[in-house]
C-alpha cells in the first residue's frame, strides 16, 4: 500500500507516530512522574489504575474497570474499523520497602517511611512507555486511515505474576493477533534488544495459612468443671506462629535438597500480617507465609511444590493447626516468536538506543558525588546507549547457562505467549558504569534514576516509538502477521502446555497484602493515605 508521495504507508505512519511522541514528551514525562510518585504495591494500585482508566476514556478508549474480578485491573479497546487486533499492556505495581525519592541522594519521598513501596524496575516507566506507543499508534491510524483494533490491559501485581494468568484464563487475550511485551532493561546482555530463543521460565507462588481455632483442646486434661482453661493450656498451645516458623525453617533447611544448584532457580518468602499486633496470653490464631519460586521449567517447579506442600502439612499437625492453601500464581515458560522479534528489532534500529543529554549526565555525576566518586564525562553504562541484535544477545546469554536450560528468570508476560504471537523486548533504563574496586552501587541509585525525568524520559520515548512502529508494521503488512501466526501454531503444536490453573481460578486479592494507597471510603467518598 502507498500514499501519493510514493512513501509506503507503513513508513509514513511510523513518521507520524514518532512526531506524536516527540510533541508529547513533556506530557508523557508528567504522566510518568504521577505514577512513580503513587508507588502502590501489588493488588493495591487503586489510584494508579484509576488514573489509567480516566486517561484512556478521555482519549476515546472503551474501558472495563476491575477486569476478571481484579479491582485494580482494567481492559481497554479502541477500533478504527475491521483489521488486525494488537495488544500491549501497562504495569504499575511498586515494591514495599523500596521507597526512594527522585533525588541524587538516598532519601524517602516526602512524609513517608523508607519502608514504604517504591518503583524499582520501574513499572511506572513500563506503563507510560507502552501507553505512549499505544497512543502514537492510535494517532497514526486516524491520520492515515489504517483499520484495526488496539487493546490495552492494566496488569496489577506483576511482581507476583498476579494478573496475566487470570486475564488469560478469562479470555482477555483471545482473538488477539499479536502482543508486544516491554520491560525496562534489568540485566545484561538484554539491553536495547528483543528476546530470541531464551524466554522467561516458570513461576509458582502459593500462600500457606495456618489457623489455630481450638487452642483450648491442646491439653485435654483440663478440669471439665472449669468454665475456662484453668491451666492456661490455650496460652501454651503452639499456635499459628509456631506452625509458620516450623514451615519456614524446615523449607529453608531443605532448600539445597529441592533442586540442583544450577539452572538459575530461586525461592523467596514473605510473611503476611493479618492483624497480630501483640503477644497476649493466647496463641496466635492465624499466620500466613507466601513462597514464590522461579525455575527454568515446570518439572522443577513441581519438585519444589511437593516439598513445600509436605512441609506445610506436617508443620500444621505439629502445631495444633489447620492448613489452608491458596495459589497466587502458576505460570508456564514462554514461547518465542522470531517473526515478531525481527519486526520489532528493525523498528528499534530505526528509533535508536536512548541517549542522555547534559542534564542527565549532571544528575548522574551528582549521584556519584553523593557516593564519593569522581565525576565522569560518560557516567552511564555503555550498553545503555547502544543496541544489541537479538541473536547476539542470545549467544551471550547462553554463555552463562547450562546446555539443558531453555529458559531464564521469570516474568508473567510468559502467559501471554500461549494465547497469541508475542515479542518481548527491552530498552535501557539508566544505569551507572561501575567504579573499579568499589563493587555494586546501592539499590537506591537505580531506583532514583528511574524517577528523575532527565534520566528516565529517554527510555519512555524510545520504547514508545518502537512499539508504535511495530504495531504500524503489523497493521499495514498482513503477511507479517500471517507468518507470526504460522510460527505460533507450529511451536504450540510441537510443545503443548495447557494452563496450570483451573479456568475459574480467582486472583487472591482478598489476602492481607502489604498496603499503602489512597483508599476510597465507599460511603463517604473520602480517602486517606496510610502506611
Amino acid at each position: 500500500m502507498t500514499i501519493d508521495t510514493g512513501i509506503t504507508l507503513g513508513a509514513a505512519a511510523r513518521a507520524t507516530a514518532q512526531a506524536w511522541i516527540d510533541e508529547h514528551r513533556d506530557e508523557l514525562s508528567a504522566w510518568h512522574s504521577r505514577i512513580w510518585e503513587l508507588a502502590e504495591p501489588a493488588w493495591r494500585e487503586y489510584e494508579s489504575a484509576a488514573w489509567y482508566v480516566r486517561t484512556l476514556r478521555s482519549l476515546g478508549f472503551e474501558v472495563e474497570e476491575g477486569s476478571a474480578g481484579m479491582p485494580t485491573a482494567f481492559s481497554a479497546s479502541w477500533s478504527n474499523g475491521d483489521g488486525p487486533v494488537l495488544l500491549t499492556y501497562a504495569e504499575y505495581d511498586a515494591v514495599p520497602g523500596n521507597n526512594q525519592a527522585a533525588s541524587t541522594a538516598p532519601a524517602p519521598r516526602d512524609g513517608l517511611s523508607a519502608y514504604a513501596p517504591g518503583h524499582t524496575d520501574p513499572h511506572s516507566a513500563l506503563g507510560i512507555s507502552t501507553l505512549a506507543g499505544l497512543l502514537a499508534t492510535q494517532h497514526a491510524m486516524r491520520e492515515h486511515g489504517i483499520p484495526g483494533t488496539l487493546r490495552y490491559t492494566g496488569e496489577p501485581a506483576e511482581k507476583m505474576h498476579g494478573s496475566k494468568v487470570v486475564h488469560g484464563l478469562r479470555g482477555y487475550y483471545d482473538g488477539v493477533d499479536a502482543i508486544v511485551s516491554f520491560h525496562p532493561f534489568y540485566m545484561l546482555p538484554l539491553c536495547n534488544t528483543a528476546r530470541w530463543d531464551t524466554q522467561c521460565g516458570a513461576y509458582y507462588s502459593k500462600v500457606y495459612t495456618f489457623s489455630c481455632d481450638e487452642a483450648e483442646t491442646w491439653q485435654l486434661e483440663n478440669d471439665p468443671n472449669s468454665p475456662i482453661p484453668a491451666s492456661h493450656s490455650a496460652a501454651r498451645a503452639p499456635g499459628a506462629n509456631a506452625a509458620l516458623t516450623t514451615m519456614y525453617t524446615a523449607s529453608r533447611a531443605m532448600q539445597d535438597a529441592m533442586l540442583p544448584s544450577v539452572g538459575g532457580w530461586s525461592l523467596s518468602d514473605a510473611i503476611l500480617l493479618d492483624g497480630q499486633a501483640t503477644a497476649d496470653n493466647l496463641p496466635t490464631r492465624v499466620a500466613r507465609i507466601q513462597f514464590s519460586w522461579r525455575t527454568p521449567n515446570i518439572e522443577m517447579a513441581e519438585h519444589v511444590l511437593a516439598v513445600l506442600d509436605r512441609n506445610a502439612v506436617h508443620a500444621a499437625a505439629m502445631a495444633h493447626c489447620t492448613l489452608e492453601e491458596r495459589w497466587v500464581a502458576r505460570s508456564r515458560p514462554g514461547r518465542t516468536n522470531h517473526v515478531l522479534a525481527e519486526v520489532l528489532y528493525r523498528n528499534l534500529e530505526v528509533v535508536g538506543a536512548p541517549t542522555y543529554g547534559q542534564e542527565a549526565v549532571q544528575v548522574a555525576n551528582d549521584i556519584l558525588a553523593t557516593l564519593g566518586v569522581e565525576p565522569q564525562e560518560h557516567p552511564f553504562l555503555d550498553e545503555c546507549e547502544r543496541l544489541i541484535e537479538p541473536q547476539e544477545a542470545e549467544r551471550l546469554l547462553r554463555e552463562h547457562m547450562p546446555a539443558w536450560q531453555r529458559n531464564w528468570t521469570s516474568d508473567d508476560y510468559v502467559e501471554m505467549t500461549h494465547y497469541a504471537p508475542t515479542v518481548r523486548f527491552y530498552v535501557s533504563r539508566p544505569a551507572l558504569k561501575p567504579t573499579p574496586g568499589r563493587g555494586a552501587y546501592p539499590a537506591w541509585v537505580m531506583n532514583a534514576l528511574g524517577g528523575i525525568p532527565a534520566t528516565i524520559d529517554p527510555t519512555i520515548a524510545t520504547a514508545g516509538a518502537t512499539i508504535a512502529g511495530t504495531f504500524l508494521d503489523l497493521l499495514t503488512s498482513p503477511e507479517l502477521l500471517a507468518a507470526a501466526k504460522a510460527e505460533f501454531d507450529e511451536r504450540t503444536a510441537a510443545d503443548p502446555m495447557p494452563p496450570l490453573l483451573d479456568a475459574d481460578f480467582e486472583a487472591p486479592v482478598d489476602l492481607p497484602w502489604p498496603d499503602y494507597s489512597i483508599r476510597r471510603d465507599r460511603a463517604a467518598g473520602e480517602g486517606s493515605r496510610h502506611w
